[in-house]
């Protein structure tokens, strides 16, 4: 087993590894455990009460976080004729088609997100096993291959982010940065918990939400009580 530092280690004792918090004691405590000197992230892990292995149970979506994840999205787009200059006018970083296609073969990489238009979806596809492994890939249930190239783009420069659930049935996802403070991060939070609600799975039985954790890119986790989602989305609607 790794070993950890000592100012990790220090950090850990602050919290109460034995209790569920409620978000806004949760985030309060993970933001306390902060002692590097840039300004962390702070991510969500949560355990939901379905089987990945079964594609009826698969959670897979996207959300606008209000307040963003805190860095600047390069984000390409495959378009052609009057999509490209649409989304060049949206403020997209790289707009093409076969020419943008070719690069990335070649080992181009330097976007974070990426939109297609349905009619260059074939092409795309070819270059799936490279785009695919790095979360890269457009997809329709993320709203990443449209034809409204102009909404896709302005979403996820404002902060629209993408999860699904992994083999281990967690979803793990961004909620800001360190230094969004209490209130933006709770915001955040309450977006990302509404919408993960509204996927679940009708073939799921039990508890949805199993487990809740919450920490900063250096920081130990935090335990949230899965119960206090509904008063996290009543927060943000008040």
């Amino acid at each position: 087993m790794a070993k950890r530092g000592k100012k990790y280690t220090a950090m850990r004792e602050k919290v109460d590894r034995t209790r569920k918090y409620n978000f806004s004691e949760a985030v309060t405590e993970a933001l306390g455990t902060t002692y590097t000197k840039f300004d962390e992230s702070l991510d969500v892990a949560v355990r939901l009460g379905v089987n990945p292995r079964h594609a009826d149970q698969m959670v897979r979506g996207a959300v606008v976080l209000p307040h963003g994840v805190g860095k600047t999205v390069r984000v390409l787009v495959f378009a052609k004729g009057e999509k490209e200059k649409e989304a060049l006018d949206a403020g997209a970083d790289y707009v093409g088609a076969e020419d943008l296609i070719e690069k990335i073969k070649g080992g181009w990489l330097d976007f974070d997100k990426a939109v297609a238009t349905p009619d260059l979806m074939g092409a795309v596809g070819k270059i799936g096993k490279i785009l695919g492994p790095r979360g890269l890939m457009p997809n329709a249930k993320a709203g990443s291959v449209t034809f409204d190239v102009n909404r896709a783009v302005q979403e996820l420069k404002a902060g629209k982010i993408e999860f699904r659930v992994d083999k281990a049935g967690v979803v793990h996802a961004p909620m800001g940065k360190v230094s969004f403070g209490e209130e933006k991060i709770l915001q955040n939070m309450a977006a990302f918990f509404d919408t993960l609600i509204r996927l679940k799975p009708t073939t799921s039985k039990g508890a949805y939400m199993q487990g809740i954790s919450i920490s900063t890119t250096m920081g130990p986790g935090v335990r949230i009580d899965p119960l206090e989602v509904k008063n996290l989305i009543r927060f943000a609607t008040t």
